[in-house]
């Protein structure tokens, strides 16, 4: 069994958006997480880490910070707490970010 047939999409059950990730257009439930949409698109990780060891979505709820993506050009974005939407940009995360905002720095 491939990582992939582990993550099938639920039939379709009405609408849909379409959201770019790495230059691949994707289409998911709208409504659907992220994350979930990432794994029932092709299993693959969506972070690294500094040392280069791939990540992806593992809890599901927010816990483990595994699912940390790029959202249009925003980094530590928790992908299992955000819900897809049309004409998002999402990246993996490769390695350390920094932080932003006050205070940061």
């Amino acid at each position: 069994m491939n990582v992939v047939s582990r993550f099938q999409a639920p039939p379709d059950a009405g609408a849909r958006v379409s959201f770019d990730f790495e230059g691949t257009p994707v289409t998911a439930p709208a409504g659907a997480s992220l994350a979930a949409a990432l794994l029932a698109q092709s299993g693959a990780f969506t972070r690294q880490t500094a040392s280069g060891a791939p990540r992806a979505p593992y809890c599901m709820m927010g816990v483990c910070f595994e699912c940390l993506v790029e959202v249009d050009g925003r980094p530590n974005v928790q992908a299992c707490l955000t819900p897809v939407r049309e004409g998002m940009r999402v990246r993996r995360q490769i390695g350390l970010r920094g932080l932003t905002g006050e205070g940061a720095g």
